[in-house]
């Protein structure tokens, strides 16, 4: 078993002469989640040989945010970083640890792009964060400016809700009487809320399934993509992409017991029709789709009382 003090933090950062954006790439917030420390180290090994130039603004890569996950090679270390990210003066588990030294490190930045990966196959997609408004959940007013980064990263899909839909989840778990951490909104602050509430826009790729060879390759074209939209490089600025779908998280249903099980093997974004079952509880009740629309985010290795999957509609915002 990996020990966590024998671990570091490793950040590396290149500026360029002229003044910019500042932009901070993450690579394995989640340990098992490899490909954008994949494509991290490739482009850092094109700038340090001057294959690729930074010529203004700053741009910082986390290649491996969360050692002690990727150390064992798995999603976490002592829980999930992306959950409830936040300083504290009281570290406990490891990820208190990270947030410690992240979150500032963050604040130093007007953006961020945080390369990602999933359970099941599926195709790549981006997550977008709020539209601008003034609520107290998510409070934002740099929706253009993100959306636009978001629709030059190279990928066609795009999801938002994220937060909304998770509040609803704590709505339900704390009418169900759960007093769980996971039943607290504050718990579903990750890397993109905390850097949205420093003032930046920030989005998380998801490059594809864990596995596939292609993810890295997601990742690789993104960062470059991200260079040169924000005009860090001297590339040519990317053309928004077309065809593009949106769709809205609506709900999240958490795995109750180890015996839920899914009805057959789902992957992201796979369609339901209202009425369609979904997965059986442990007891036999059968967990049904409440309209048409996607399952997002499927995982069948979910443990009791954290996320099972989500679900999705169509959205007109992109």
């Amino acid at each position: 078993m990996i020990e966590s003090g024998s671990l570091h933090f490793e950040s590396l950062s290149f500026t360029g002469l002229a003044p910019g954006a500042r932009l901070v790439v993450l690579g394995a917030v989640h340990g098992n989640e490899t490909c954008g420390t994949q494509a991290i180290r490739r482009v850092i090994g094109e700038i340090e040989s001057a294959r690729l130039g930074i010529d203004a603004g700053t741009v910082t890569f986390v290649p491996v945010t969360n050692p002690l996950a990727y150390a064992r090679h798995q999603r976490m270390g002592d829980r999930n970083l992306n959950r409830n990210l936040m300083p504290t003066r009281t570290p406990v588990e490891f990820e208190d640890r990270i947030a410690n030294w992240l979150c500032p490190l963050l604040a130093q930045h007007d953006a961020l792009l945080d390369l990602h990966s999933f359970h099941t196959a599926g195709a790549p997609f981006v997550m977008l964060g709020p539209e601008n408004n003034g609520g107290t959940l998510e409070p934002f007013a740099r929706a253009t400016e993100e959306t636009a980064l978001a629709q030059c990263l190279g990928v066609h899909r795009f999801v938002d809700g994220w937060l909304d839909t998770y509040a609803a989840g704590v709505a339900r778990r704390l009418a169900a009487g759960v007093s769980a951490r996971e039943a607290d909104v504050h718990y579903g602050v990750g890397t993109t809320e905390f850097m949205r509430a420093q003032g930046g826009i920030a989005l998380t790729l998801e490059c594809g399934q864990h596995d596939d060879p292609a993810a890295p390759d997601v990742a690789y074209r993104a960062i470059h993509n991200a260079l040169a939209h924000l005009r860090l490089s001297s590339a040519p600025v990317p053309a928004a992409v077309s065809d593009t779908e949106a769709l809205r998280l609506y709900q999240v249903t958490d795995r109750d017991h180890a015996g839920d099980r899914f009805f057959r093997d789902w992957a992201s974004f796979d369609r339901l029709r209202a009425g369609e079952v979904i997965g059986v509880r442990h007891d036999g009740v059968p967990v049904l789709a409440d309209r048409d629309g996607y399952i997002v985010f499927p995982n069948p290795n979910a443990l009791p009382g954290q996320e099972w999957f989500y679900l999705a509609r169509r959205s007109a915002r992109v």
